[in-house]
């Protein structure tokens, strides 16, 4: 029997833990009800871990329902905006139903996904909960968005890839069901980070070398010497200040953080898997969703068990690769590049290993964006696929 997910949250424990020791008072006291908040909704949250497993009658279309927590912590609140209404003029509100609205749209225009489940769940959120809660998150049902405490942390709807991040939580709730601890655990974050910028991305019509490849940006105030709170391009770099602390992320494997803390690491070393997925989309150049998020969409729907390590998921998107596009292609070479330079080298065999089951979704050709160099030099000859 393998362990039930944790609370899937945004902001990782270790960001609270430092304000806590190092911030005001109230910045102190606010932070320990966030750590006291979290630690509750984990129950919660293992309670309705099996939910995966029942379905529901599929529904089709886009379906979302906003809440009203007034501050409170009972779940949903008081329902403020169904389906087409019209927007409430409260700012959360009306930005947690656009970007639950972005989020259905991109997977299922890009990867004919009908919704979190993929059989046209509603997705619910609740804004305003709790009295300045400082973070977000999928609670294994719905979403709920604290409004921050607009000395450290804006309000968590404010950022498109943080909706994304956390309704993706759901999306592997609802297929790989990866355990939330250790390397599981930091591939189930590295996925919703993967998502989360794939979403902005799609949503602006942003190549990956436009991107800037930070997760959460936005969500830190002017007061905060900090760009986002995750770099997928340069792990390690998004924050660094006296209140919050500085981020620990390492993009290497001989530098994976071996702790008990924040289940194992998982938001610390998912920067690993984080940094391979920018080598490789950059690699291709182009949209980032169409080939490269592609594989790694069919390797967490299609792919991989719940216990699996970055070791595996390196083979399983290498075997991604080598299906969908063919054995040696730009792309698997691609892949097998990036995963090395983070210090993981594809296993011999990894194709007859991990078979896939074919996709639905219609795949996108692989064509070079720039005619030439598919996979820049610095990658391209650190691959042994």
């Amino acid at each position: 029997m393998h362990r039930a997910p944790g609370v899937c949250s945004i902001i990782p424990p270790q960001i609270h833990r430092h304000i806590a020791e190092h911030g005001n008072e109230e910045e102190r006291r606010r932070a320990r009800l966030a750590l006291e908040m979290s630690a509750h909704m984990r129950g919660q949250r293992e309670a309705v871990s099996g939910m995966r497993a029942v379905l529901a009658i599929a529904q089709e279309g886009k379906r979302r329902a906003i809440y009203d927590a007034k501050h409170k912590r009972t779940l949903p609140g008081k329902l403020i905006r169904n389906e087409g209404d019209k927007a409430t003029g409260d700012a959360a509100a009306d930005e947690a139903y656009d970007g639950s609205g972005k989020t259905y749209d991109f997977y299922s225009k890009v990867y004919e996904r009908n919704s979190i489940d993929g059989r046209g769940l509603r997705i619910d959120s609740s804004v305003h909960y709790a009295v300045d809660y400082s973070n977000a998150q999928w609670n294994g049902r719905q979403m709920l968005y604290g409004d921050g405490d607009a000395r450290i942390f804006n309000r968590f709807t404010k950022a498109l890839d943080v909706i994304g991040h956390e309704l993706t939580h759901g999306v592997t709730q609802y297929s790989a069901a990866l355990e939330y601890h250790d390397q599981p655990g930091a591939l189930n974050e590295h996925f919703s980070d993967v998502f989360g910028i794939l979403i902005k991305q799609y949503t602006l019509r942003q190549a990956a070398k436009k991107s800037d490849w930070l997760i959460g940006a936005g969500i830190f105030t002017a007061r905060v010497h900090g760009m986002a709170i995750r770099s997928m391009k340069a792990p390690g770099t998004a924050y660094d200040d006296p209140t919050i602390g500085r981020d620990p992320q390492p993009a290497h494997m001989k530098h994976y953080v071996k702790t008990h803390d924040d289940s194992g690491g998982v938001h610390t070393n998912s920067g690993i898997p984080n940094h391979a997925f920018y080598l490789f989309a950059t690699a291709l150049g182009g949209n980032a969703w169409e080939v490269a998020g592609t594989i790694w969409y069919v390797t967490l729907t299609q792919k991989l068990r719940h216990d699996a390590t970055f070791q595996s998921c390196a083979d399983a998107t290498f075997a991604a690769a080598g299906e969908l596009h063919g054995k040696a292609s730009e792309p698997q070479k691609a892949v097998a590049a990036a995963w090395k330079a983070v210090g993981i080298d594809i296993s011999a065999g990894a194709e007859k290993r991990i078979p896939i089951r074919r996709a639905r979704m219609i795949m996108p050709a692989y064509e070079p964006a720039t005619g030439g160099a598919e996979v820049p030099a610095d990658i391209r000859s650190s691959s042994r696929a």
